[in-house]
């Protein structure tokens, strides 16, 4: 059920959520890296 509820959430991420893969990382205000991470943590979630 854990891993069910992340797919989704990853799926609704990928609609909503910017994209940040262009972009350089060291660059990003404290907002987009905050972004990064969360959706770093949904799809290891989701992955797992």
């Amino acid at each position: 059920m854990k891993k069910t509820m992340f797919q989704v959430l990853a799926f609704i991420n990928r609609m909503i959520l910017p994209r940040m893969s262009k972009k350089d990382l060291t660059r990003l205000t404290k907002t987009q890296k905050a972004i990064v991470a969360y959706r770093y943590w949904v799809t290891i979630n989701a992955i797992e």
